[in-house]
């Protein structure tokens, strides 16, 4: 039997994939939820890694690795869809980057709110980085370009075998900063032991810098011995300074979290916060600024909050379901309200919001025979802040 080439055959499935653009919706008073990429949809196995963001006219852009095999070191693509409507309809799949035979993985992008551009990063085979940008709200895309010298500068502090940035979305401070956190690895595929840092632009994404690590392995915070941290969140507070939330494998089975003045250098106030459980998962942060719809400046946090998996031999706080919102009115010194937004099986996600204060979380939802790992679908969910708040 003839065999299709593989760029024949990618072109043919995106063809397909568009064909699905009346996707799955389902509707409650305050929640819409709709299905955006479904696994075994003929072309790729499943879809991981969500990130979301609005652009500053106003796009909704959700992205996501497309995965032809399982696995982080899979044969990936890029895919991508927008929504011009606020989330009420999203256009056609697109192929964002056709990764041939490679792995391309932990796509990172943002909206510039002073040039209007989208800024999009992403690594290949975990030890190269690129970066490209839009300038039509993500229908196009230029030409890419290695910046994996900015990860070089780590080198005398930190020999990495393995880099990789976010996932999620990056931010940009009220300075016009890009900031993206990042992690390294000194080990393999295994992805362990690690350490988290930032990499940042002054100059609109021309020339990349990077910043202080943050926390290593080994580390000691608050007494407790830092395990592998990585995937790391960033949200600037409204006092200015810049709070990055962290995955680790640490005994406390909580999210660490540091402060910086700048977002690159100068972290302190390190510790665990006890309000928000640590799965071993990435999980997704956002400011939220006040609105005619809500009159108080918010940070929403999600992730699966759940450690029920926490004493298994397969590894700390791998149980991943209950995915939930949380809303700090202070600058993430407390949080006041949950919201379940899916109780069964759900992993990662990104946050994004749009002026008329409508929030959405982009998430891995359920799991292929009961498997966290295998994910059924990447959904996205549209809701006030109202909805996280309610009684």
């Amino acid at each position: 039997m003839r065999r299709i080439p593989l760029r024949a055959a990618k072109i043919l499935s995106l063809f397909f994939l568009s064909l699905l653009s009346s996707v799955d919706v389902t509707q409650a008073a305050d929640l819409q939820k709709t299905t955006l990429f479904s696994a075994r949809d003929g072309k790729y196995h499943h879809y991981r890694i969500p990130g979301i963001i609005a652009s500053k006219q106003g796009t909704l852009l959700a992205y996501c690795e497309a995965r032809i095999t399982s696995g982080d070191w899979a044969n990936i693509d890029i895919l991508m869809r927008r929504s011009t409507d606020g989330g009420k309809t999203w256009l056609p799949v697109q192929m964002i980057h056709d990764a041939k035979e490679e792995t391309v993985n932990n796509v990172v992008a943002f909206s510039d709110e002073q040039t209007g551009q989208v800024h999009l990063l992403y690594c290949e085979n975990y030890g190269r980085c690129f970066y490209t940008s839009s300038n039509d709200d993500g229908k196009t895309f230029g030409p890419r370009v290695e910046i994996t010298s900015v990860f070089e500068q780590f080198r005398k502090e930190y020999d990495w075998n393995v880099i990789a940035t976010g996932p999620g979305h990056g931010i940009q401070l009220q300075n016009g900063r890009l900031l993206v956190p990042v992690w390294l690895s000194t080990g393999g595929k295994k992805h362990r032991p690690s350490c988290v840092a930032t990499i940042f632009s002054d100059d609109h994404g021309k020339t990349w810098q990077r910043g202080d690590i943050i926390v290593k392995q080994g580390d000691e915070v608050a007494g407790e011995t830092i395990v592998n941290p990585s995937e790391t969140v960033a949200v600037q507070l409204f006092n200015n300074k810049v709070l990055v939330n962290i995955r680790t494998e640490s005994k406390p089975h909580r999210r660490l979290i540091a402060v910086s003045k700048n977002g690159a250098t100068g972290w302190t106030d390190k510790h665990f916060d006890d309000q928000l459980k640590e799965p071993v998962c990435m999980a997704s942060i956002l400011r939220v600024p006040a609105s005619n719809s809500q009159p108080k400046n918010a940070i929403v946090f999600a992730n699966p909050d759940n450690l029920e998996g926490s004493s298994k031999r397969r590894g700390p706080n791998r149980d991943r379901k209950n995915l939930t919102l949380q809303v700090s009115f202070d600058d993430c010194q407390t949080w006041i309200s949950k919201q379940v937004l899916e109780p069964g099986i759900s992993g990662y996600s990104d946050l994004a919001s749009l002026p008329d204060g409508s929030i959405f979380c982009f998430y891995e939802d359920g799991g292929l025979k009961n498997n966290g790992y295998d994910t059924t679908a990447l959904t996205v969910a549209r809701f006030p802040l109202k909805w996280i708040i309610q009684d």
